[in-house]
Protein backbone atom coordinates (compact mmCIF):
# COMPACT_ATOMS: atom_id res chain seq x y z
CA UNK A 1 0.00 0.00 0.00
CA UNK A 2 1.15 3.55 -0.77
CA UNK A 3 0.22 6.43 1.51
CA UNK A 4 -2.13 8.94 -0.12
CA UNK A 5 -2.27 12.70 0.39
CA UNK A 6 -4.33 12.85 3.59
CA UNK A 7 -2.34 9.99 5.14
CA UNK A 8 0.97 11.73 4.34
CA UNK A 9 -0.33 14.97 5.84
CA UNK A 10 -1.64 13.21 8.93
CA UNK A 11 1.59 11.29 9.63
CA UNK A 12 3.74 14.37 9.19
CA UNK A 13 1.51 16.59 11.32
CA UNK A 14 1.43 13.98 14.11
CA UNK A 15 5.21 13.55 13.95
CA UNK A 16 5.32 9.94 12.73
CA UNK A 17 7.17 11.07 9.57
CA UNK A 18 9.62 13.93 9.98
CA UNK A 19 10.05 16.46 7.16
CA UNK A 20 12.03 19.65 7.86
CA UNK A 21 11.10 22.13 6.58
CA UNK A 22 7.56 20.98 5.77
CA UNK A 23 5.17 22.81 3.45
CA UNK A 24 1.84 21.09 2.85
CA UNK A 25 1.54 22.62 -0.64
CA UNK A 26 4.09 20.01 -1.78
CA UNK A 27 1.80 17.08 -0.96
CA UNK A 28 0.67 15.30 -4.13
CA UNK A 29 -2.07 12.62 -4.42
CA UNK A 30 0.41 9.78 -3.75
CA UNK A 31 3.69 11.48 -2.86
CA UNK A 32 5.46 14.46 -1.35
CA UNK A 33 7.48 16.76 -3.59
CA UNK A 34 11.03 17.25 -2.37
CA UNK A 35 13.31 20.13 -3.29
CA UNK A 36 16.92 20.43 -4.39
CA UNK A 37 19.41 21.67 -1.81
CA UNK A 38 22.40 23.89 -2.56
CA UNK A 39 25.36 21.53 -1.94
CA UNK A 40 26.84 19.75 -4.98
CA UNK A 41 29.74 17.29 -5.35
CA UNK A 42 31.19 15.75 -8.50
CA UNK A 43 34.24 13.81 -9.66
CA UNK A 44 36.78 15.65 -11.78
CA UNK A 45 37.75 14.01 -15.04
CA UNK A 46 40.93 11.94 -14.58
CA UNK A 47 42.25 8.41 -15.09
CA UNK A 48 42.50 7.52 -11.40
CA UNK A 49 40.45 4.43 -10.60
CA UNK A 50 37.89 4.70 -7.82
CA UNK A 51 38.41 1.69 -5.56
CA UNK A 52 35.26 1.10 -3.44
CA UNK A 53 37.42 -0.25 -0.57
CA UNK A 54 39.86 2.68 -0.62
CA UNK A 55 38.44 5.79 1.06
CA UNK A 56 41.22 7.98 -0.29
CA UNK A 57 40.44 7.05 -3.90
CA UNK A 58 36.76 7.85 -3.27
CA UNK A 59 37.50 11.33 -1.95
CA UNK A 60 40.33 12.38 -4.30
CA UNK A 61 39.85 14.47 -7.44
CA UNK A 62 36.48 15.69 -6.21
CA UNK A 63 35.00 19.16 -6.58
CA UNK A 64 32.18 20.65 -4.56
CA UNK A 65 30.30 23.89 -4.26
CA UNK A 66 27.47 25.54 -2.42
CA UNK A 67 25.43 27.52 -4.91
CA UNK A 68 21.95 28.70 -5.85
CA UNK A 69 22.18 26.66 -9.06
CA UNK A 70 24.30 24.18 -10.96
CA UNK A 71 24.71 23.58 -14.69
CA UNK A 72 24.86 19.86 -15.41
CA UNK A 73 26.55 19.09 -18.72
CA UNK A 74 25.78 16.13 -20.98
CA UNK A 75 27.12 12.92 -19.42
CA UNK A 76 27.89 14.67 -16.13
CA UNK A 77 27.25 12.92 -12.81
CA UNK A 78 26.63 15.06 -9.73
CA UNK A 79 25.78 14.26 -6.13
CA UNK A 80 23.39 16.74 -4.57
CA UNK A 81 21.40 17.02 -1.37
CA UNK A 82 17.71 17.44 -0.79
CA UNK A 83 16.60 20.69 0.81
CA UNK A 84 14.39 18.73 3.17
CA UNK A 85 15.70 16.48 5.90
CA UNK A 86 13.48 13.48 6.60
CA UNK A 87 12.99 11.02 9.43
CA UNK A 88 11.19 7.72 8.91
CA UNK A 89 9.71 5.58 11.70
CA UNK A 90 10.43 1.86 11.97
CA UNK A 91 7.30 0.91 9.99
CA UNK A 92 7.48 3.16 6.89
CA UNK A 93 9.92 2.96 3.98
CA UNK A 94 10.17 5.45 1.13
CA UNK A 95 11.43 5.72 -2.41
CA UNK A 96 12.50 8.86 -4.18
CA UNK A 97 11.40 9.26 -7.77
CA UNK A 98 12.17 11.98 -10.30
CA UNK A 99 9.49 14.43 -11.32
CA UNK A 100 8.27 13.90 -14.87
CA UNK A 101 8.90 17.52 -15.87
CA UNK A 102 12.55 17.24 -14.79
CA UNK A 103 12.97 13.83 -16.45
CA UNK A 104 11.88 15.41 -19.74
CA UNK A 105 15.09 17.44 -19.66
CA UNK A 106 17.06 14.16 -19.55
CA UNK A 107 17.80 14.45 -15.83
CA UNK A 108 17.73 11.34 -13.63
CA UNK A 109 17.72 11.76 -9.85
CA UNK A 110 19.16 8.44 -8.79
CA UNK A 111 21.14 5.66 -10.41
CA UNK A 112 20.05 2.86 -8.09
CA UNK A 113 19.98 4.54 -4.69
CA UNK A 114 16.31 5.51 -4.54
CA UNK A 115 15.39 3.30 -1.57
CA UNK A 116 15.12 4.80 1.93
CA UNK A 117 14.94 2.29 4.80
CA UNK A 118 12.64 2.45 7.79
CA UNK A 119 14.43 4.33 10.56
CA UNK A 120 16.48 6.56 8.21
CA UNK A 121 17.10 10.16 9.24
CA UNK A 122 18.87 12.95 7.35
CA UNK A 123 18.96 14.63 3.98
CA UNK A 124 18.85 12.41 0.90
CA UNK A 125 21.84 12.35 -1.44
CA UNK A 126 20.68 12.53 -5.05
CA UNK A 127 22.70 10.83 -7.81
CA UNK A 128 21.95 13.20 -10.69
CA UNK A 129 22.86 12.39 -14.28
CA UNK A 130 22.26 14.38 -17.49
CA UNK A 131 21.36 12.16 -20.46
CA UNK A 132 20.49 15.17 -22.62
CA UNK A 133 22.60 16.56 -25.47
CA UNK A 134 22.52 19.99 -23.84
CA UNK A 135 23.45 21.33 -20.40
CA UNK A 136 20.59 21.68 -17.93
CA UNK A 137 20.50 24.24 -15.13
CA UNK A 138 19.01 23.13 -11.83
CA UNK A 139 18.15 25.61 -9.07
CA UNK A 140 18.38 25.09 -5.33
CA UNK A 141 14.87 25.11 -3.89
CA UNK A 142 13.15 23.80 -7.01
CA UNK A 143 10.90 20.73 -6.57
CA UNK A 144 12.99 18.04 -8.23
CA UNK A 145 11.66 14.72 -6.96
CA UNK A 146 8.92 13.07 -4.99
CA UNK A 147 8.92 10.77 -1.99
CA UNK A 148 6.57 7.81 -2.03
CA UNK A 149 5.82 6.26 1.38
CA UNK A 150 5.02 2.59 2.02
CA UNK A 151 3.76 1.31 5.40
CA UNK A 152 5.38 -1.98 6.44
CA UNK A 153 5.58 -4.26 9.43
CA UNK A 154 7.83 -2.82 12.13
CA UNK A 155 11.51 -3.45 11.40
CA UNK A 156 13.27 -5.26 14.25
CA UNK A 157 16.45 -3.29 13.44
CA UNK A 158 15.53 0.06 11.85
CA UNK A 159 18.25 1.79 9.84
CA UNK A 160 19.37 4.12 12.61
CA UNK A 161 19.81 1.29 15.12
CA UNK A 162 22.13 -0.74 12.89
CA UNK A 163 25.82 -0.59 13.72
CA UNK A 164 26.71 -0.20 10.04
CA UNK A 165 24.27 2.62 9.16
CA UNK A 166 26.80 4.63 7.15
CA UNK A 167 24.46 7.45 6.12
CA UNK A 168 22.35 7.93 9.25
CA UNK A 169 21.82 11.65 10.01
CA UNK A 170 23.80 12.61 6.90
CA UNK A 171 23.80 16.26 5.84
CA UNK A 172 24.93 17.64 2.49
CA UNK A 173 25.69 15.65 -0.65
CA UNK A 174 27.57 12.62 0.69
CA UNK A 175 30.16 10.60 -1.19
CA UNK A 176 30.06 6.81 -1.03
CA UNK A 177 31.13 5.26 2.25
CA UNK A 178 31.41 1.78 0.76
CA UNK A 179 35.00 1.58 2.00
CA UNK A 180 33.58 1.07 5.51
CA UNK A 181 32.38 -2.38 4.44
CA UNK A 182 34.49 -5.41 5.22
CA UNK A 183 36.23 -7.22 2.36
CA UNK A 184 36.04 -10.55 4.22
CA UNK A 185 32.99 -11.81 2.36
CA UNK A 186 34.55 -10.87 -0.97
CA UNK A 187 37.79 -12.57 0.07
CA UNK A 188 35.85 -15.80 0.62
CA UNK A 189 34.44 -15.48 -2.88
CA UNK A 190 37.92 -14.76 -4.29
CA UNK A 191 39.27 -17.87 -2.53
CA UNK A 192 36.42 -19.95 -3.94
CA UNK A 193 37.12 -18.73 -7.46
CA UNK A 194 40.86 -19.47 -7.04
CA UNK A 195 40.14 -23.00 -5.83
CA UNK A 196 37.93 -23.70 -8.83
CA UNK A 197 40.67 -22.78 -11.34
Amino acid sequence: MILVDWQIHDRIKRGFIGVEPFDEKFIQPNSLDIRLGNHFVWYDECDEVIDPYNGESITSNVSEKVSDYIDIYPGMFVLAETFESIRLPDDIVATIEGKSSIARFGITLHQTGGWIDAGFSGTITLEIYNANQRPVRLYAGMPIGQLVFYPTERASKPYGSKGDAKYFNQKNATLSRYYKNSRQENSKLDNLNTEEH
